[in-house]
């Protein structure tokens, strides 16, 4: 009985052990349908708590707060349970249908019960994470320090410039977008470097300090990565966003923020509401502050009144090469310091060129190497050390961002001129169409106004510099002496063909340079030597171009011009000795020939066979007797004789008037009484784009009669003549006219013609004992208000003049009035709102401090005005070179 009894209770143990097992697992089985009820719905119902918190959380960032990170890590355990969920509910129903006996049961009962454990414990789990409660789930943005970036350990010379730069940044009530433009290498990064780490110290109430380099492909992604990483918003979230939800949820976080953001380098227009920034006001304070080299970059910005980032002042610039080349190099010798400065000069103040040769230079402690130094620089600069691979590329993005192969073209172009030379736009132009780069063939006007857009993108895209304009209202240009380099680099083929771009104007040489292979010669320009004589007979197949002006030449061989069939320009100007040309007419090819301010006697042998010639100066050719036989120059456009001394015989204007292709024409009458015979050429005057009578002091005619068709006149000068008055044809008009000298024409009572000259810029008026009025009132035009173009009016010696016009007028343009010796000048037609005005307003010159206090103003706003911004001057016979010394001036300060 004693066993039976033991053996009972070890069965009732077992019993129970298994009924406890049957009932807290065989019901991961038998629950399952219910289970899976509950998972689906308690997820169902934390999906929608995630959705609520989701939403909110979205608002609160957009008002500018910050989400939690255990709010973050909550959704994220709730992307993995979530993904977790769909996969087991996936297999529901097959788990299901497996199920026998009322769910006791499986026809696979392992598989079953692993399954209805999965679903408990996720269900459990999902129960959990539901319970969650959050109070709060964003928090205030912690303001990121600003990220302070490297600078060069020498700056030098952008004090100013950074103090303006600051000053404009920190002007209180001011929004909107600044631009700093500038050459490449000139110093914009490091100006807006510095700018960037003035944060650093004082954050002056911006919630954001964002730096990001565009460069020049605009990558629209990486430079919303960029700013998200720099207002902390960058993740796993952000990386899953597309980029135009990118763009809306930056653009949402910033609208509520104050920031400044630096975008470094930017080579074109860039829409700030595509990388999701919002416009900078006045209302919301934020700034946007680029840096580019193209001044269309900076209207295409939206930026009036961009900041030009210029080079170095000549001091400034030689102080930081000596900080480059160091105390220890100059101290070796004590010439070094004299050849540093000639070797710093070769880099024209450009801070790139400064650093990278200054650093050459540092170990070169004998005077030989630096005179080495200065012939590498002189002769090819691109073999100098640090040129090819750290100076000339960068500025070539430049180069290689000018849209077309035409605008390249005109810029290699330029690199013909010697160093620091100053070339007229118009002698550029002139050149860029004979040599077909600008095409011409619908008129030599509109290949005009071509050349100068081509020229203003030039200058704007920081290549080419516009200087004052000169003397003469002649437009100017200059190229930066490193962008040269860099220009004749690219036309050597980067140095690989460097006798195909021939370049040595201005050196000092005495005869042509040696050249191995002339067969590749393209282009030449030996301008501005002294090489008297040309005696060789180079083969030049693939010549194009020859620069010879101003070299002292005297003689070339006969055999010199035979074998250059493909030469298209040549130049010979200014060389006053060159008293005769060999035989030309193997120049078959050619297209422009200057001829102008030569010795010559007679046009050259075989002139009349260059059947392609469009373009022939012959100006201040003071012994050329005839041009007889310019006729036979079938397609001559252009036409230059002003300052030449042949007569103006009945011949000659019908030699001229045979020229059916002839557009523009420069004319000087000089003593010549019968002028009357070009006077009265319609055809003639109707092309003439310069026109000077001089010495006709035995004129039969008291006065001169301008035909009406005269719409080219730009230039008109009358100098030592007796006339009375100008006269002007029926319904004449002078459109393009925009320079008029008047010189020492004692009879002149009046300029009345001027009113038909609305462009007019420059009016000189010097010696015209007997002229009372500019503008007569009684032969004036209704309705025409004169001079609203004029820039500059000289007037000088003229002791009865009364008027300049009887009424004030607004002259918007006018920038310079000079006025000597005119005693009778009692008033000038000024009001307080005359003339231009601000930085670059109207200044009145006198050099009679007794004149100009008797001076009747109209109003004393008008006496106050100008009483300040007049000035006595010494008498200066050639006034414009005043005007552009005050240019000089103004945009130096």
């Amino acid at each position: 009985m004693g066993n039976c009894v033991s053996l009972s209770i070890s069965l009732d143990q077992s019993v129970n052990k298994v009924s406890q097992w049957l009932e807290e697992n065989g019901g991961y089985t038998h629950n399952l349908e219910k289970n899976l009820v509950a998972l689906k719905t308690t997820m169902e119902e934390l999906t929608a708590k995630r959705d609520d918190l989701s939403r909110k959380v979205t608002r609160e960032e957009d008002r500018g707060l910050q989400r939690l990170a255990k709010f973050q890590v909550w959704l994220n355990r709730f992307e993995t349970i979530e993904k977790e969920v769909i996969d087991i509910l996936g297999t529901g129903n097959v788990q299901l249908q497996r199920l026998c006996l009322c769910g006791f049961c499986s026809k696979s009962l392992l598989s079953s019960y692993r399954y209805g454990k999965t679903v408990f414990l996720k269900l459990r789990e999902v129960e959990k994470l539901k319970s969650e409660v959050f109070d709060v789930i964003v928090d205030q943005v912690l303001i990121p320090e600003v990220e302070e970036r490297p600078l060069q350990p020498t700056i030098v010379g952008q004090e100013t410039m950074l103090d303006k730069a600051w000053k404009h940044l920190m002007e209180d009530g001011v929004g909107g977008v600044m631009g700093v433009y500038g050459m490449g290498g000139v110093g914009k990064t490091t100006l807006l470097t510095q700018l960037n780490n003035k944060f650093n110290a004082a954050r002056c109430g911006f919630d954001f300090v964002i730096w990001t380099v565009v460069s020049k492909e605009l990558q629209v992604e990486k430079i919303l990565n960029d700013i998200a990483q720099k207002v902390d918003l960058g993740g796993e979230m952000w990386n899953q966003k597309s980029t135009s939800q990118k763009v809306v949820h930056l653009f949402n976080f910033l609208k509520k923020k104050k920031f400044v953001l630096f975008l470094d380098d930017i080579w074109e227009k860039v829409e700030l509401a595509e990388i999701g920034i919002p416009v900078p006001t006045p209302q919301n304070r934020c700034k946007v502050v680029f840096s580019t080299r193209s001044q269309d970059v900076c209207a295409h910005m939206g930026v009036e009144k961009p900041m030009e980032v210029q080079c170095l002042a000549d001091n400034d610039a030689f102080d930081l090469f000596q900080k480059k080349v160091g105390q220890t190099t100059l101290g070796s010798d004590s010439g070094i310091p004299d050849l540093a400065r000639i070797v710093a000069k070769k880099c024209c103040g450009l801070p790139l060129a400064l650093n990278v040769i200054g650093e050459t230079m540092s170990c070169k402690r004998t005077i030989q190497e630096w005179h080495h130094a200065i012939h590498v620089l002189n002769s090819y600069a691109a073999e100098f050390s640090g040129m090819d691979d750290k100076i000339l590329p960068l500025l070539k993005y430049s180069y290689d961002s000018l849209k077309g192969e035409q605008v390249k073209s005109c810029l290699l172009y330029c690199a013909l001129f010697p160093e620091d030379a100053r070339v007229a736009k118009e002698k550029l132009i002139e050149y860029w169409i004979c040599e077909e780069i600008i095409d011409g063939s619908e008129g030599i006007d509109k290949a005009e106004n071509h050349g100068y857009e081509i020229i203003g993108t030039l200058v704007r895209a920081s290549l080419l510099m516009e200087a004052a304009t000169d003397q003469d209202g002649v437009h100017i240009v200059h190229m930066h002496d490193v962008v040269r380099e860099m220009a004749l680099w690219i036309a050597s083929e980067m140095g690989i063909q460097k006798e195909a771009f021939i370049v040595r104007a201005g050196v000092g040489l005495h005869e042509i340079p040696m050249i191995k292979n002339w067969r590749v010669v393209k282009r030449m320009s030996l301008m501005n030597n002294k090489i008297s004589h040309l005696t060789s007979r180079p083969v030049c197949i693939e010549l194009t171009t020859l620069l010879l002006q101003s070299t002292n030449l005297e003689d070339i061989s006969s055999e010199f011009f035979k074998s250059m069939p493909k030469l298209v320009v040549l130049d010979l100007s200014d060389n006053y000795y060159l008293y005769e040309l060999p035989v030309i007419s193997k120049l078959v090819s050619l297209q422009y020939l200057n001829l102008s301010g030569t010795g010559i006697r007679d046009l050259p042998t075989g002139l009349q066979e260059l059947k392609k010639l469009i373009h022939l100066d012959l100006e201040k050719t003071r012994h050329l007797s005839s041009i007889v036989g310019l006729s036979s120059l079938d397609n001559l456009k252009v036409l230059k004789l002003s300052g030449s001394q042949f007569p103006w015989d009945h011949d000659t204007v019908k030699e001229l008037e045979a020229l059916e292709d002839l557009e523009l024409v420069t004319t000087t009458i000089d003593r010549t009484p019968s002028k009357e015979n070009i006077l009265r050429s319609h055809r003639l005057m109707s092309c003439s784009q310069s026109l000077k009578i001089m010495n006709n002091s035995n004129l039969k005619s008291s006065e001169i009669l301008l035909p009406a068709a005269m719409d080219k006149l730009r230039d008109f000068s009358i100098k030592c003549c007796t006339i009375s008055e100008i006269k002007m044809g029926r319904i004449c008009s002078f459109l393009s006219l925009v320079k008029v000298r008047i010189e020492d024409c004692k009879c002149l009572r009046e300029l009345t013609f001027l009113m038909f000259a609305p462009n007019l810029r420059i009016l000189f008026v010097e010696k015209a004992n007997q002229l009372e009025d500019i503008i007569s009132k009684e032969k004036v035009y209704e309705g025409i208000v004169p001079f609203a173009k004029l820039n500059n009016l000289h007037l000088a010696d003229l002791p009865q003049l009364k008027n300049i016009y009887w009424s004030p007028l607004p002259f918007p343009c006018l920038q310079n009035l000079y006025v000597k010796a005119c005693p009778n000048l009692k008033k000038l037609p000024l009001d307080s709102l005359s003339g231009k005005h601000g930085e670059n307003g109207l200044i009145i010159g006198y050099r009679d401090m007794e004149w100009f206090c008797n001076v009747k103003w109209e109003d004393h706003a008008t006496k106050t005005r100008f009483s300040s911004s007049s000035r006595r001057q010494g008498y200066n016979r050639i006034f414009i070179s005043y005007v552009e010394k005050k240019w000089i001036e103004r945009t130096r300060s």
